[in-house]
């Protein structure tokens, strides 16, 4: 098969997918190449390895999550604590649509792959944990906003901006056993409540 222009979206696509669907370690490169109609010389000519496609898997949809969460979800044009609740209200929104494609909640594709590789592949832990650190930078900026503008007391923004992240993966695993998306919504004020109590120990 010719090296078209779009074998290369098209291995990235088939990553995302049968790594979501299943897991990394039961995906193997000849699957992959079938799923995606790609020669194994083809992806060999754009990776070196299985794990060279999932670095490049990772940002990829690192900056799909960016582009259609993250971003919108933090503008600065919204109050910061609505910027919280919207973070979920997208994440249900995409989590939905995900379901209504295949008939299940995925979770988070950084999460799943956390919890299976973290204690097996560095290069792919630490380039999960930038992807989260990028997240967390987001969310403290928009706490220390509420900090700023009075919504919030003077509080340990760093810590509560990891605590509202982990709520949020915890919130999208448990929508993911549930396979209810809905959840993301329902427990979107969770997370805002986190800083609030946040305020109230610090207060007292």
């Amino acid at each position: 098969m010719a090296r078209t222009s779009d074998a290369k979206e098209r291995l990235l696509a088939s990553a995302l997918e049968l790594f979501s669907e299943r897991s990394y370690a039961n995906v193997g490169v000849q699957e992959l190449c079938e799923h995606a109609g790609v020669k194994k010389g083809s992806f060999y000519y754009f990776f070196k390895s299985k794990q060279d496609l999932m670095l490049e898997a990772l940002e990829h949809q690192s900056r799909a999550i960016g582009r259609m969460i993250l971003t919108p979800a933090f503008c600065s044009n919204l109050p910061p604590l609505e910027r919280i609740e919207r973070l979920f209200h997208l994440t249900y929104e995409f989590q939905k649509a995900m379901k209504e494609k295949t008939g299940r909640v995925r979770g988070c594709f950084f999460g799943n792959l956390a919890l299976e590789l973290s204690t097996q592949d560095e290069s792919i832990r630490h380039r999960l944990d930038r992807i989260f650190r990028t997240a967390i930078t987001s969310i403290e900026k928009t706490v220390q906003d509420a900090v700023s503008a009075g919504d919030l007391a003077d509080i340990d923004v760093a810590a509560t901006a990891e605590a509202i992240l982990a709520y949020w993966e915890g919130v999208i695993m448990l929508a993911k056993v549930r396979n209810d998306p809905g959840l993301l919504k329902d427990l979107a004020k969770g997370a805002k409540e986190l800083a609030i109590t946040e305020t109230k120990d610090t207060a007292g």
